[in-house]
Parts: C-alpha cells; sequence; structure tokens
C-alpha cells in the first residue's frame, strides 16, 4: 500500500451524521458526502470526546483530551506547549493552509503558509459588494441567539441567508482553497484544513437553496419520562411546528455543506492530487434536532456526541468499507501519522486505528468510548451495548441552557441494543449494578489518567465524589493549582 503524499482534512460545525445519505438517511440529499464514503471507509460509530467546538477540534488536532490540554470551555485558547498535527506535518516540510473556521478560539496564523478566515473574507468583501437580494425574498436577519427567541435564532421559519451563493463565506473559503490547489508548487507536499460552520445554527444557506425541504417532511422527536425536568429553558415553548421548521432549516444547509464539499472534491481531481492525497472528513460533534427536547449538542446523548468520520485515499484505503469499530476523534490524528509511516510521540493519547482503515485488522478498536462536558459537569461511558452518564449537578449552567438550577444530579444507564433511542433509563434497577460499578470505574480511572493536575484532587476518594469534583471546568483549578505550585 502506497504512502499517500498529501492531507486534506474537511470538518463540519455542528454536523450531525444522521442527516446525510452516507448515513443512511433517506430524506437529505448529500451526493458528494456519500460518493466520498463508497470511495473509502466510512466509521458508523466515532464519537467526539467532549459535545463543544473548541475543546473538541483542539482535541482532535492535538491527539489529547481536553482535561490534560486544559481546554474545557469555548473560550480557552490553545496552550502554546501543545503540539498540533498542523505543527507536526509543517516541521516534515508541509505546506500548510487552513480555510475556515479552525476553532482555536484565539487564531494561531503562523502555523499556517496560508490562511483564510473570517477576517480574510470581510476583506475581499470590501472589494466584492454582494449582489442585492430582492426584497420580496424573506431572509433571515441579524443572528442573536439568547437574545431572541429559540424559534428565530434557530430560524424555525427555514429562511436563506441574505445573499447568493457567490457572496457567501463558505463559498469564499472554498474557492480559496480551490485557488490554493490552482496555483501552489506541486513539489511540496501539503496539508489543507476546510472549516464549514454553516451547519451551525441558524442554519445559513444562499437563497438558491430556499424551498428544498419543508416543515411537513419532518417529525417532532417523542421525548422521555425523564425529559421534563431536564429541558432547557429556552427550548420549553417551541411549537411541533417549530420544531420541523428547525429540521427542514438544518437539512437545507446541510445540502449547501455537501455542495461545498463537492466544490473541493472536483479541484482536487481538476488539479491533479486525487490520487495522492488522503481525505478525511469530519465533523467536531452532532447535533440534536428535538431528541430529548433539545436543539443543541452540549450533553452526552448519542445525537449530540456522535461524529462523521470518513477516510478516503486510492492505493492505500479500500473503496466501500463501513466499520463498527468504536472511535475518537483524538484517535484521528495518531492514525494519520501511521498512515504517513510517522512515529507517534508519547504524549499523544489517542490509539491508532489504521489497521481498520487499510483492512489488515479486525473491525474493533475501543471497548468503550468516553466523553465529557464540563459546561454541565457531565460525562459519559459508552461501550458496543451500554451508556452511562454521570452528571454532578453542583453547577447552574452558563451556557445558555439552563434548566433554572443547578443540576440536579443524576445517573442514567441505557441498553442501547435494546433502546438506541436512549428513552428507558435503567440505573434504579438493582440487576444492572453491577455494569454500573464496572461503568464508573472505567470512568473514573479515565479521569485520573488523564487528570492535567495529578494531586489536585484525593485519587483515593470513592467514584461519585471523584467524579463530582473533576468533572467541573479544569480552568476553575488552573489559576488555583498554579498559585500553589510556584
Amino acid at each position: 500500500m502506497k504512502t499517500p503524499k498529501n492531507i486534506v482534512w474537511i470538518c463540519a460545525d455542528d454536523f450531525a451524521p444522521y442527516v446525510s445519505g452516507a448515513y443512511n438517511n433517506s430524506i437529505v440529499k448529500t451526493p458528494h458526502i456519500d460518493t466520498l464514503a463508497r470511495s473509502g471507509i466510512l466509521f458508523e460509530q466515532a464519537y467526539c470526546v467532549c459535545p463543544l467546538s473548541t475543546p473538541s477540534n483542539q482535541s482532535s488536532w492535538t491527539g489529547r483530551y481536553p482535561r490534560s490540554i486544559g481546554v474545557t470551555l469555548s473560550a480557552t485558547p490553545l496552550p502554546d506547549t501543545e503540539q498540533t498535527i498542523v505543527n507536526r506535518f509543517k516541521d516534515d516540510g508541509f505546506q500548510t493552509a487552513a480555510f475556515g473556521k479552525t476553532h482555536y478560539y484565539a487564531p494561531q496564523r503562523d502555523d499556517f503558509d496560508v490562511y483564510a478566515e473570517r477576517r480574510e473574507f470581510m476583506d475581499w468583501a470590501e472589494d466584492h459588494p454582494p449582489r442585492p437580494v430582492p426584497s420580496s425574498i424573506p431572509t433571515l436577519g441579524l443572528w442573536r441567539p439568547f437574545y431572541q427567541p429559540a424559534s428565530i435564532w434557530l430560524n424555525s421559519e427555514n429562511l436563506p441567508y441574505e445573499a447568493y451563493e457567490e457572496d457567501m463565506t463558505s463559498h469564499f473559503y472554498v474557492q480559496s482553497a480551490c485557488q490554493f490547489l490552482q496555483n501552489r508548487e506541486r513539489d511540496q507536499p501539503f496539508f489543507l484544513h476546510l472549516g464549514l460552520c454553516d451547519t451551525h445554527s441558524p442554519f445559513r444557506y444562499p437563497v438558491e437553496f430556499r424551498g428544498r425541504h419543508r416543515p411537513e417532511e419532518f417529525e417532532a422527536p417523542p421525548l422521555a419520562d425523564f425529559d421534563a425536568n431536564e429541558i432547557p429553558l429556552i427550548f420549553q415553548d417551541l411549537t411541533d411546528d417549530e420544531k420541523r421548521g428547525i429540521q427542514a432549516a438544518c437539512y437545507t444547509s446541510v445540502e449547501y455543506l455537501d455542495k461545498n464539499i463537492g466544490d473541493l472534491l472536483g479541484a482536487l481531481k481538476q488539479f491533479g492530487y486525487s490520487d495522492e492525497t488522503l481525505l478525511v472528513f469530519t465533523s467536531d460533534h452532532g447535533y440534536m434536532l428535538g431528541q430529548h427536547g433539545r436543539f443543541e449538542k452540549h450533553s452526552c446523548y448519542d445525537p449530540a456526541i456522535q461524529v462523521a468520520l470518513i477516510m478516503s485515499c486510492p492505493g492505500l484505503i479500500e473503496a466501500g468499507q463501513r466499520s463498527k469499530a468504536l472511535i475518537e476523534l483524538v484517535d484521528v490524528y495518531p492514525t494519520i501519522l501511521d498512515l504517513f509511516q510517522k512515529t507517534t510521540p508519547n504524549s499523544i493519547q489517542g490509539r491508532s486505528f489504521a489497521p481498520i482503515v487499510q483492512g489488515r485488522g479486525e473491525d474493533k478498536h475501543r471497548e468503550a468510548v468516553i466523553v465529557e462536558y464540563a459546561g454541565n459537569a457531565e460525562a459519559a461511558i459508552r461501550t458496543e451495548r451500554f451508556k452511562l452518564i454521570y452528571c454532578a449537578g453542583t453547577i447552574e449552567r452558563r451556557d445558555g441552557y439552563s434548566t433554572g438550577e443547578a443540576g440536579p444530579k443524576s445517573l442514567k444507564l441505557f441498553d442501547l441494543q435494546n433502546d438506541p433511542d436512549e428513552m428507558i433509563n435503567l440505573a434504579n434497577d438493582s440487576k444492572h449494578q453491577g455494569i454500573i460499578d464496572e461503568l464508573l470505574e472505567s470512568l473514573v480511572k479515565h479521569m485520573k489518567d488523564t487528570e492535567l493536575y495529578p494531586g489536585s484532587i484525593p485519587a483515593d476518594i470513592e467514584d461519585r465524589p471523584y467524579l463530582q469534583r473533576c468533572l467541573e471546568p479544569i480552568e476553575f483549578r488552573s489559576a488555583i493549582y498554579r498559585r500553589k505550585n510556584r
């Protein structure tokens, strides 16, 4: 099997893989994502390590867990001490380029030889005034999440953005990437990142895409008995019609995402890079479209944590593969290193699944995946069959999704084999106590193994008290720990 020359990593913000044909959705039309999946390997059970963009992406690019790099909140920049996959390949002589959102929070432009994000788009837009959209076409207004009712900032009216495709931000990023491919010197290998965020609320798509989906195509998902006390206040007034409208807007934005991916894939083929480039398509986390009454990530239910993961490279990855192996996004970085026959630093906590990609091993990787969300002091451990979700109930949410009070502390156990929608909590069933104890023990071990400040929490306390103390944002303990250890 050959070693690829280049890397293209496409990341879709807030993209739920179940809204794509490749992941067996028959309503949405995603021909380019579907073609990409057929050309390589699709992972059906890949998961983020945090259902929040900044920590998820920074973990993916470092191969390390959020609590280990000290990034569990949106506003935390990546520490200078962390090496990313971009740093590694740049040090190895690759030309590096980023177009669109990188989720560094504080942009690290020096990591890239070529860079285009929001500032570059605004500069371009000054010299290219947008084509006016007729006033007869209703469009999205100013996006003001949490200051507006959720029905507005979640686009329940399924309105297009006030722009034609040629003036959309994502179009600019994709065309910039295509120009990079056309004009660069071919002798040097490259690492190209494309970050697209139209699938983030309010689900932006151009006026040409309006009318692709109607609310009548969808149904508001049912609720579980335990959902009533846990649905964030901002979602509680949404009507079923509004919920269906939000779904229609999301599906339309996914079709626009697919079109942009198709444009980049076309450029790779046109300029002769397709046969020598490893293509990686991921999302930073999933998204809930009404499951458990929510329209967000910020939780440990499967629709919020399952991610897209597709890899393709002719001559390296056999086409038409699908894998059910349990994968974490932190595993992607060491896998790419393996596929390029590079050594993996000891600091990386992810595990390579290159044997599965190359068809040289059994379709099995992890016994369990672990997810944590510090914004609600909760974590989950998911095996093939069972999932345990623990919420410490120690903080009042300040991420905009408050239920009106701290907590409540909760423990949920789901039998995913018989209850894939996570509707029946088995945690109070005594016959499952052994499974609960085993999963809690594994979850605590993971937290101890990935602790940034060893010894800041006594290691000999019981499992649940330990989780209660360690699941709050690591940033809360950073200043205290640094003062004590000067």
